[in-house]
């Protein structure tokens, strides 16, 4: 793939834990900021329940919009983890027994420790190549554009390494934040003639509240540092116009 090409992906959240509030969802972030940093930009984020029916469904609608999906979590040993078997379904083929998961679990685990629920994590779509684990032994899949990690944080975070070479991206997209105590109002005439005149950086605003006082984050983000420069420069000069304080955070 070109460089110059823009590459994008979606992040599927499986797990009616993320849904009801017991667990919080960091990975959304893990991921994309990874994905930035290879120039693939994440377009969507969607969380569906544990339920075959909707994570066909949905990935089935993701997959062919997006050069990638990277779907979290329903890959472990319970009942509720059924992620592999909805991703078979998907893609309509045979959900099997990976010859190749089977030898790295039963090797990882000690005798007589590889049981029924352990055995369920290496049923996958037919011929899915595997993503290694380096932390606790189970590893992911990929299917096609549709790569399958697990919902546990840390041992994500450890298997996007293994990744890399999978995934192809554009150029990595850069960001630069200025820190401002003003208001969201204070600034939004002048920061939309900015975005006018540089269609090419995505221009972000967010309120923040830090040490007792408002203030506002402006994030650009853009391929090119150069127009990222060009538009932090004339972002500062109605900062200065304005007499607007800049923030170290």
């Amino acid at each position: 793939m070109d460089k110059k090409t823009k590459v994008n992906a979606a992040i599927l959240i499986i797990g009616n834990e993320i849904l009801s509030g017991r667990t919080q969802d960091t990975n959304t972030s893990t991921l994309a900021i990874w994905l930035n940093s290879i120039g693939v930009k994440v377009n969507e984020v969607r969380i569906v329940p544990d339920v075959e029916k909707i994570i066909v469904n949905t990935l089935n609608t993701l997959r062919k919009i997006n050069d990638y999906v990277f779907t979290t979590g329903g890959i472990g040993p319970t009942h509720d983890d059924i992620t592999a078997q909805s991703v078979s379904k998907a893609f309509n083929i045979k959900y099997e027994i990976h010859k190749e998961a089977y030898k790295i679990l039963e090797n990882y685990y000690k005798p007589g420790e590889f049981n029924e629920g352990r055995q369920r994590m290496v049923w996958m779509p037919e011929n899915a190549e595997l993503i290694l684990n380096p932390t606790s032994g189970a590893p992911g899949f990929s299917i096609q554009n549709v790569f399958c990690l697990p919902g546990v944080p840390s041992i994500l975070k450890s298997m996007l390494g293994g990744l890399k070479n999978k995934i192809v991206g554009g150029q990595p997209i850069l960001s630069y934040t200025i820190s401002l105590r003003t208001v969201e109002s204070e600034i939004a005439d002048s920061l939309s003639k900015v975005q006018d005149q540089n269609k090419d950086v995505e221009i972000g605003s967010y309120p923040f509240f830090h040490a007792g006082k408002l203030g506002v984050s402006i994030v650009l983000r853009a391929e090119n540092q150069s127009k990222i420069n060009d538009c932090s420069y004339q972002i500062l000069q109605f900062v200065n116009k304005k007499k607007i304080e800049i923030v170290d955070r």
